[in-house]
């Protein structure tokens, strides 16, 4: 026993504290956060509008809607990630990071739609009457009626998006960010190490993955509170 933890002690010595490999982690974790919260933050206004387009009576804009969808849908998020990087944006001077989190951004934006659009589609068409019959515009209708009530409905489906958002981040060392993952990569590849850096990045990614999933309980659970009133 005392063997083990000597030679565990040691294997951790040399994959976290040795020449500071601990900071590479932990800047990992700021470039993924960074990522995913910018990430999030175009996902959910691509997928408001697609969601628009989707639910619109122009048949123009329900084909873009429906050919944005089918599109991002139907093809790897890495290979999005990499056109996005190395094409459209290879002449842009942004930095990696804020390009990475408009690649997710679109990515999600196309599964985001899709939460809305089921969402207002759940919302009773009597709303929709009501609001008008109150002298709203479909417009003003829209935004202070119905899409605040499908919000709700949608809140645990968008934060599932934003969970899983989280851990598909892992994937941007493929254009060179340093972020958990990457940094675990690195640390493996400079100790010969395999073990302790891919269950250290594991557990970094279950405790942040863990501590979000707490904040969203509770924001659900006051929008639940704002409702039995």
């Amino acid at each position: 026993m005392a063997q083990w933890a000597a030679g565990f002690s040691d294997t951790f010595y040399k994959c976290f504290i040795k020449e500071d490999r601990y900071k590479l982690l932990l800047s990992g974790i700021s470039v993924t956060i960074k990522v995913s919260l910018l990430a999030v933050v175009i996902g959910i206004l691509i997928g408001m509008v697609i969601a628009m387009c989707n639910l619109s009576r122009h048949k123009l804009l329900r084909i873009v809607g429906g050919i944005y969808t089918d599109v991002i849908r139907g093809t790897p998020s890495v290979t999005q990630l990499m056109i996005i990087y190395f094409v459209i944006f290879a002449s842009v001077h942004l930095d990696k990071w804020i390009i990475a989190a408009i690649a997710f951004g679109v990515n999600s934006g196309a599964y985001v739609s899709e939460i809305i659009r089921a969402g207002i589609m759940s919302i009773d068409k009597g709303q929709m009457e009501a609001g008008r019959s109150l002298g709203l515009n479909a417009f003003q209708t829209m935004s202070h009626i119905v899409i605040p009530q499908a919000i709700k409905n949608i809140f645990p489906a968008l934060c599932n998006e934003f969970i899983v958002l989280i851990k598909e981040t892992a994937i941007v060392g493929y254009v060179g960010l340093m972020d958990i993952q990457k940094a675990g990569d690195f640390i493996k590849s400079a100790t010969f190490i395999a073990f302790m850096p891919l269950v250290g990045t594991a557990v970094i990614y279950y405790v942040l993955i863990k501590i979000l999933t707490l904040i969203l309980k509770r924001i659900e659970a006051a929008l639940r509170k704002a409702d039995a009133r």
